[in-house]
Parts: C-alpha cells; sequence; structure tokens
C-alpha cells in the first residue's frame, strides 16, 4: 500500500476524530483536548492517537482513560463517517506537547 494513502487517510482521521471528540459525553473527557498527530499502520488496522490538553498532562491522562471506553463508539463514527472497509484499533495516548511549545514560546519572548 502506497504511503500517500496511509498519509491521506491518517489526516482524515485526525479531521474526523477531532470533530467526533465534541460530541463525547464523558465527564472524563475534557472539551478542550486536541488531536496532535495519527499515527496510522501500513496495513490500516492500528492507529495511534496522540491527545494533548490545554490543562495538562493529568487532564490528558484522565481524558485518554475516557476515550479508550468509548472507544467502541468512536470506532463505529469512524466507520460510517469515513466509508472504510475496515476501521483501525484506536490507540490512546496523552501527549504534552502543547504545554512544551507554550514553555518553549514563553522562554523565546523573555529574550
Amino acid at each position: 500500500m502506497s504511503s500517500f494513502k496511509v498519509g491521506r487517510m491518517s489526516e482524515d482521521i485526525k479531521r474526523e476524530l477531532t470533530d467526533i471528540l465534541r460530541d463525547i459525553k464523558d465527564p472524563r473527557v475534557d472539551q478542550m483536548l486536541t488531536v496532535v498527530r495519527v499515527d496510522l499502520s501500513n496495513d490500516l488496522s492500528h492507529c495511534k492517537v496522540y491527545i494533548s490538553c490545554f490543562e495538562g498532562m493529568e487532564k490528558a491522562k484522565r481524558s485518554v482513560e475516557g476515550l479508550t471506553s468509548a472507544a467502541g463508539f468512536i470506532k463505529r463514527e469512524l466507520f460510517h463517517r469515513l466509508h472504510m472497509r475496515k476501521c483501525p484499533d484506536l490507540k490512546f495516548i496523552a501527549d504534552d506537547s502543547i504545554a512544551h511549545s507554550a514553555e518553549i514560546n514563553q522562554k523565546l519572548r523573555e529574550l
């Protein structure tokens, strides 16, 4: 399978996941979540979704717990929105890249 198709599909998944996250009503899932990156395997069967939260790493970890429990709903929504032959297994991973980039930005402003 070409890397072009995998790249295009991972961007589609990222776009749709951003929209789906707004519909989840689990209290553990924060409303200020950001999908940072989506890594899709070459055979389109596994997908790592990196999640970051503006309120810190602890909120991101709690949100990952909520997203893991809602993975069935999220997979079903992805399957219906993207019309895929097989929906990949989703693994949510907490990421602190937003906080890290804000810290770097603050240091640059101080200079």
